[in-house]
């Protein structure tokens, strides 16, 4: 037996905002972002927001849609390395073409070692309401190893003002870091749970391709059963200092779960403006029914991405795909089985526009393997799918044609 799915209204499915800042001090050698080291040339700050208000322009008018933007985020790359004049004209150009509720979430990355307490009140001042800082490490040797710009004693410093400016703070760090011990991350948590923020990100380091570290593997990596084991004490650890685990990385205390990301994870659509910025977005029917899916990409290379904004605003969309019907059942599960609550059936079919009848074998294939739970009116791994979770994700990939 299924849920009934009621016709899903445009205004019912949610819509995010994502703005992408490209420019960091130095590139981290884990990093896979389309992020670019500055390497002292100047911040082409009013050049860069000129153009994300022409890309942001485009965009709206391409989107055709009323609905208020439930959040928006601001990443990178480093975003603190822009003014809060500038950050401000840019979400004064965004409020020209969206309703922003009063409630909205804005959230701003940051990165400590670019100028924290001043900047970060007047970030505040402006709107931002949400920050989440790569911390990364407390410990300097890891921090080094890790190519970060900023020392630990600077980390806690930031970790320090943020939580007394913003009324939210997300915390990123990593583990299963080169070198690091059982000890060392038992360390890092109880230093990070110390901290009480109410929001913390807790990633496993990987090797992503066409990273340096990717092309040249620091030494003492963990294995897979260290790595296996440090995400378990990273739970345990942060489950008894009051967190939830809600998702694969993410740890919240009550109420201060990541609105942005949520969207993400429960196929809400997002726009993407900036340098290299995706975007998935969904179009209806009269009847307010999904009949077809877009994924978006921006111009990638910052140089290429001004000069597109200033002489052919269309040319700033690189790709525009629309996503096949036989493979949405997959870009569906790739984000909801990531939360570890999952997400309601009736979802499915309201924001994909797909029957759950097509994917029913699917579903029965990914139960007998013990990766999804049978439960009727949610879509979530149990505890062995969520484990091996790209084995309970490849279930919903289309057949081979």
């Amino acid at each position: 037996m299924t849920a009934t799915v009621l016709p899903l209204l445009p205004s019912q499915l949610p819509l995010t905002l994502y703005l992408h800042f490209p420019w960091c001090v130095r590139k981290c050698p884990y990093c896979d972002f389309n992020s670019h080291a500055l390497n002292n040339t100047l911040l082409p700050e009013r050049e860069y927001i000129d153009a994300l208000l022409i890309d942001l322009a485009h965009t709206a008018s391409m989107a055709k849609t009323l609905r208020p933007l439930r959040s928006i985020f601001i990443g990178g790359g480093t975003p603190n390395l822009f003014s809060a004049a500038a950050m401000d004209r840019l979400l004064n150009g965004v409020a020209r073409y969206f309703t922003l509720p009063s409630d909205i979430e804005i959230t701003m990355e940051a990165n400590p070692g670019a100028g924290e307490t001043q900047r970060f009140v007047e970030y505040r001042d402006i709107g931002v309401n949400r920050l989440s800082l790569g911390a990364q490490s407390l410990d300097d040797g890891l921090l080094k190893t890790l190519g970060r710009i900023h020392t630990a004693n600077e980390a806690q410093q930031a970790i320090g003002a943020a939580l007394k400016i913003f009324p939210r703070v997300n915390l990123d760090f990593m583990f299963a870091l080169p070198g690091q011990t059982m000890v060392m991350l038992e360390d890092a948590l109880r230093e990070a749970g110390a901290f009480g923020a109410p929001h913390l990100s807790f990633y496993q380091l990987t090797l992503e391709p066409h990273t340096s570290f990717y092309n040249e593997p620091p030494e003492h990596l963990s294995d897979a059963d260290t790595a296996a084991a440090m995400q378990e004490r990273v739970e345990e650890a942060l489950v008894r200092a009051g967190y939830e685990r809600y998702e694969v990385s993410a740890y919240a205390k009550p109420d201060a779960k990541c609105a942005h990301n949520l969207n993400y994870w429960q196929f809400g659509d997002y726009l993407g403006i900036g340098a290299g910025a995706h975007g998935k977005v969904s179009f209806f029917d009269d009847e307010g029914k999904v009949v077809r899916v877009e994924r978006t990409i921006k111009e990638p290379h910052p140089r290429h991405y001004l000069e597109s904004a200033k002489t052919s605003p269309e040319d700033l969309m690189i790709e525009s795909r629309i996503v096949e019907r036989d493979e949405l059942a997959f870009e569906f599960m790739l984000n909801a089985l990531r939360l570890k609550d999952g997400v309601p059936r009736a979802f499915f079919s309201g924001r994909t526009g797909v029957p759950l009848a097509e994917i029913e074998t699917m579903m029965q294939n990914a139960v007998v393997r013990g990766l999804l739970d049978p439960d009727d009116n949610v879509f979530r791994a149990t505890l062995l799918g969520w484990r091996f979770l790209n084995d309970a994700m490849q279930c919903f990939l289309p057949d081979e044609k």
